[in-house]
């Protein structure tokens, strides 16, 4: 019999990637095989380390801009979207570049477009310098959306013409944070258009709907991601709402073994752009001081999935 001490793994699902990362990831690796290596991706294709270490392996050159992607090179945008002016200036430039924008970022710049065009002035609710919130600015004029990131901002808030405003959202917030900011919007410009379908994406609500389901059963929760990972963090926060203690792991070597101390339940999840391999590596290091009894808890099955980019395809 083991004299290692029992620690219960109640595991979050869904959990992990989401059909818009699955599909970034596609994207690059059957650019590599289409092109050969190397092939150019203008910022992190998503925000994992592993999975951006992985792809340099196989001939992947990361840069956070175009002027750093050499004449001729094939190059990939990132999941998160860029401006309209990258694109413009990659075809100047003639580089024959691939889009992995998640098509449900690309759904909020279509928005943001007719927003604009019906003449409406857009409150963006999002974190500013994210790359998301960056490229969804660049799809309009500047000066025709105004961001907010929290309830304060809202009330500082002071457009030109308050009867013709429209709301859109990052898709990786909070959705109780975002909630309580509309209710703000709504509550100082009552003629405030809302957007045709919720913009915060299935995959960031259904995560956080999950590490809810199991947050009362936990003593601690690990959330699986980078820190620059919106979604990841997002989780965190989630958990400490709940009133559960948690933190952010990127692998499973990050694992800090003092967080674990009083804790028989452990709650595990993982954040949008990490895969499930990271979640496996991490039980398994929790094996070699534990005896583990795991349980997969969950709330909702995922189907949803992506088409590949026109020309990639049959690669």
């Amino acid at each position: 019999m083991s004299d290692k001490p029992v620690l219960d793994l109640l595991i979050a699902a869904p959990r992990g990637f989401c059909a818009g990362v699955d599909r970034a990831i596609r994207i690059v690796e059957l650019a590599i095989e289409k092109h050969g290596a190397p092939v150019y991706v203008r910022h992190e294709i998503v925000h994992n380390k592993f999975v951006v270490d992985r792809l340099k392996a196989r001939g992947a050159i990361f840069v956070e801009e175009l002027d750093e992607v050499p004449d001729g090179a094939p190059v990939v945008f990132s999941a998160h979207g860029v401006p309209k002016s990258v694109p413009a200036n990659a075809v100047e430039r003639g580089l024959d570049y691939l889009d992995a924008t998640c098509p449900l970022v690309s759904k909020v710049h279509r928005q943001a477009e007719r927003l604009v065009e019906a003449g409406r002035h857009i409150v963006f609710i999002g974190h500013a310098g994210h790359p998301e919130v960056i490229g969804t600015f660049g799809q309009v004029p500047e000066g025709a959306m105004s961001l907010v990131e929290n309830v304060r901002d809202v009330e500082a808030l002071q457009p030109a013409d308050p009867a013709n405003l429209a709301f859109l959202t990052q898709t990786t917030l909070s959705v109780d944070d975002t909630a309580e900011i509309v209710r703000a919007l709504q509550r100082r410009f009552p003629a405030i258009q809302a957007p045709r379908g919720e913009d915060i994406c299935y995959a960031t609500s259904n995560r956080q709907a999950a590490v809810k389901a199991i947050a009362a059963a936990c003593d601690a929760m690990l959330v699986i991601g980078a820190p620059n990972s919106s979604n990841s963090m997002r989780l965190v926060e989630v958990a400490e709402r709940e009133g559960v203690r948690a933190a952010l792991v990127q692998r499973a070597a990050d694992l800090d073994w003092a967080f674990l101390d009083g804790v028989r339940t452990l709650g595990i999840t993982a954040g949008a752009s990490a895969p499930e391999l990271l979640v496996r590596e991490l039980v398994d290091r929790l094996a070699t001081r534990f005896t583990i009894n795991e349980r997969e808890e969950e709330t909702t099955r995922e189907s949803i999935a992506f088409k590949l980019p026109r020309g990639l395809e049959a690669a």
